[in-house]
């Protein structure tokens, strides 16, 4: 069952993030995972899963739309627009919706539909809870002074991003 916290969920939005899916996998660029995002009822950016063709494990659907909306509009957040996607989004897809500040997330399938298919992504949320020097690939904190200090500098700039989660969006 469907649960909508406002009125701005579209049918025909959700329609085009599946066709885009299916262009994703019968081209061969990417997996069946297709988006869009919207703005007062514009598509404002669209994409669909582009891994093999462009060779990056990084180019999902997500990520492709949230960078065509933001070139698309002309800024970093898109706290006005709202996006439809065909899967729930990944541990980093989540991250760039964050820091896009996007209002609201449709998804079609739950990461548990993807499991069954054959993308399971819960390893990833379980490494999330490890501490950092024992994950599957360690990460080791080398306390660098010297980028601790261009982070202070960056912070003294005191630049529009620089605290992008001061305030919480409500809905």
């Amino acid at each position: 069952m469907l649960q909508i916290i406002d009125n701005s969920y579209d049918e025909k939005f959700m329609k085009r993030a599946v066709l885009l899916s299916e262009m994703a996998y019968k081209s061969g660029k990417g997996l069946p995972i297709g988006c869009v995002i919207v703005r007062n009822g514009i598509i404002v950016g669209e994409g669909h899963n582009e891994i093999f063709s462009r060779n990056n494990p990084t180019a999902h659907g997500e990520m492709v739309a949230i960078e065509n909306a933001c070139n698309q509009i002309g800024n970093l957040q898109l706290g006005d627009c709202e996006m439809y996607t065909t899967l729930e989004p990944c541990p980093m897809c989540l991250g760039a919706i964050y820091w896009s500040k996007l209002r609201i997330v449709y998804f079609a399938n739950t990461n548990k539909d993807a499991a069954e298919v054959g993308f399971d992504d819960s390893f990833i949320f379980e490494e999330f809870r490890q501490e950092p020097e024992k994950r599957k690939i360690p990460m080791i904190n080398t306390n660098n002074t010297e980028a601790m200090k261009v982070l202070k500098g960056w912070q003294i700039e005191n630049l529009p991003a620089s605290q992008p989660w001061t305030k919480i969006p409500s809905h």
